[in-house]
């Protein structure tokens, strides 16, 4: 989604919903790395970044040179964006940054973060700033990587700042006005996250699919057993109806349309599709369906996360009642 004059293709959101549900139906932690680094790292300079902070980050974010890790969480914040305790300081041409922030995905091997801090307690959401912090700062380390239940090829850790100091051109968007680059960054990435739910579940079908015409019971073929062809005829139609509603939300993007409801309804859809596909696949397969040999035990790991981040589902019922 990068502009061509940094080293993009430029394609539209919708082009880029397809390359991520193919890349999830593969790997969905390979694909998780490529959202957050595109969507959310790539996307936030392409809205918000200056000309200058543009070309100096997104030829390298294009190349592959560098990888991009996006940083909103901590132990006491996640959906509650507004009680962010890692705090920037003024210092003399810049700020001074304290705290720890957590579930940084690419957060070791990234060579950029973008990183949102508070920088008017009193203001809540409306003292958040965001800042572009390149790896290696001093005062800035990348601490311990998760060891999660699904999405285990994904590099997931906690950063922590003490007295890291960035130079006022760091800032990306205008001071305390870090909220408003969050919420506008989360419709493009739901709809990332969207489709890597809708890839998972592709595949755990898949499996499924080919296990139910090729395992035997009874003398015959389970998928002619008509209790398995429900469940494969409710995954199929469940994944149909996910995909588009993916793609509906990645259209009104594409346009420039607001698409908060739409990508909230794609995401929240999506991923309880995906949860619900995965489970039946791994039933599907029966005891072989929970060990490590047969792909959909994965499947049914990675799938968890998608009703998690980027919003709960939860939250995402809010934003749609809400819209």
């Amino acid at each position: 989604m990068t502009a061509p004059e940094y080293g993009g293709l430029g394609l539209d959101a919708l082009s880029y919903a397809v390359a991520m549900e193919e890349l999830a139906r593969a790997n969905a932690a390979y694909q998780g790395c490529l959202s957050v680094h595109n969507s959310l790292v790539c996307g936030a300079l392409s809205l918000f970044g200056t000309p200058e902070q543009r070309s100096r980050y997104l030829p390298k974010l294009a190349s592959g040179e560098w990888i991009g890790a996006y940083s909103l969480s901590e132990a006491g914040a996640g959906s509650d964006a507004g009680s962010i305790q890692t705090m920037a300081k003024p210092a003399a041409e810049g700020f001074s940054i304290t705290g720890t922030k957590c579930w940084v995905s690419n957060g070791g091997i990234a060579g950029l973060f973008v990183v949102f801090v508070s920088t008017s307690p009193a203001g809540a959401s409306r003292g958040i700033s965001c800042f572009l912090i390149e790896g290696g700062t001093p005062g800035f380390t990348v601490g311990r990587k998760e060891k999660k239940m699904g999405l285990r090829a994904s590099d997931t850790r906690e950063l922590h700042f003490q007295d890291c100091f960035v130079p006022r051109s760091a800032l990306l968007g205008s001071l305390n006005g870090g909220f408003k680059v969050a919420m506008r960054l989360l419709d493009g990435g739901r709809v990332a996250i969207g489709a890597q739910a809708v890839g998972i579940a592709q595949a755990a079908f898949e499996e499924a699919l080919s296990y139910a015409k090729t395992r035997r019971q009874f003398g015959k073929p389970i998928a002619e057993f008509q209790l398995i062809q429900a469940k494969l005829a409710d995954m199929s139609v469940g994944i149909e109806a996910a995909r588009l509603l993916v793609r509906r939300a990645a259209v009104l993007l594409s346009r420039g349309a607001r698409c908060t409801k739409e990508a909230s309804m794609a995401k929240l859809f999506a991923s309880s599709t995906a949860n619900r596909v995965a489970y039946d696949a791994v039933q599907i397969h029966g005891g072989n369906g929970i060990v490590r040999e047969f792909p959909v035990e994965r499947y049914f790991r990675d799938a968890r996360a998608t009703e998690i981040y980027e919003g709960t589902s939860e939250i995402q019922r809010l934003i749609i009642a809400r819209e």
